[in-house]
């Protein structure tokens, strides 16, 4: 008679239950990134109505008589009063100023965004004998203040017979407007692939024409941030035309609406003066706001390869 064999005994356990609470550095870090956020957005809130708030109120002053900006300064205007800008644009020459500034500037930029991406361009893609050197004299002329220049700038131009003209203009602020251009663009084409030129020669395409349908169709971002920034600080430009532009019928528009402020003596026509402040901002708020893309576009390209 066999004996039963006992079957063995199987004992299960339970894991242990896994806590779900989150780590107190977890939330210690979350707190910190929403304090951070508001505070961030908060700053950029306070920034933007210190720039809103005197564009807007410079716009609405604009429709306002003299007598009412003087006596109530913050009140809306009773009135649109359209004659303060008719009166600006005719009366004040602000017409004449204005074509003059468009002139310039239109001419100024374009030759500092071809010769400065032309320089640009050879600085960044090909090695030659002193070619940091020449490098690091652009980014010396950015260092140097213009001011200490006016003197000698005006004999210069006196004996070149380009004083008082709109094309000896033209050439100063490319001149002033060319070590930034090259610094910003010597970087930027350092970042587009040199493969394409490369192709493009082996197709038997010259430098010139390599440049010009391939590299520069390229940079059109930077290009663009480029001149967004160079119409800024040329469109604003007020001590170079005034030390070597006399000539009324030259005159910019900087110069025209310190004009506008001093034409009635001591009795000022304030309302003519923020009509002619309105029409100086409009073009700079119409180029940023167009390309605004563009500019963020051309200033992050190239940061992440």
């Amino acid at each position: 008679m066999k004996a039963t064999e006992t079957p063995p005994v199987v004992t299960v356990t339970e894991p242990a239950p896994v806590s779900k609470a989150p780590a107190p550095d977890g939330k210690k870090k979350g707190g910190e990134g929403k304090v951070l956020n508001v505070f961030s957005h908060g700053v950029l809130i306070i920034w933007a109505i210190l720039v809103v708030m005197p564009l807007l109120w410079a716009v609405m002053t604009s429709f306002k008589t003299d007598d009412s900006i003087l006596s109530t300064p913050w009140a809306l205007p009773d009135k649109l009063h359209f004659e303060n800008w008719s009166r600006a644009w005719g009366q004040a020459h602000m017409s004449e100023y204005f074509l003059n500034t468009i002139v310039v500037v239109g001419g100024s930029l374009i030759g500092t965004l071809l010769l400065g991406s032309m320089a640009a361009y050879v600085l960044a893609r090909f090695d030659f004998p002193g070619n940091r050197f020449v490098y690091y004299l652009f980014i010396g002329g950015m260092s140097f203040p213009i001011i200490l220049a006016l003197v000698p700038l005006f004999f210069v131009m006196n004996n070149m017979g380009l004083l008082n003209t709109t094309h000896g203009l033209i050439l100063v602020y490319i001149a002033y407007s060319l070590p930034f251009t090259v610094f910003f663009l010597t970087a930027f084409f350092r970042t587009l692939p040199g493969s394409v030129a490369e192709a493009a020669m082996l197709d038997g395409a010259s430098h010139t024409r390599t440049f010009f349908q391939v590299m520069l169709p390229m940079a059109k971002p930077g290009l663009i941030s480029v001149g967004i920034f160079n119409f800024l600080g040329q469109w604003n430009q007020y001590m170079l035309p005034t030390v070597l532009n006399s000539d009324p019928d030259h005159r910019v528009l900087s110069q025209g609406l310190v004009e506008l402020a001093n034409s009635q003596g001591y009795k000022g026509d304030w309302s003519g003066l923020f009509a002619g402040l309105v029409m100086a901002m409009l073009p700079v708020l119409a180029a940023y706001i167009v390309f605004q893309r563009q500019v963020v576009a051309g200033l992050t390209a190239g940061a992440v390869k």
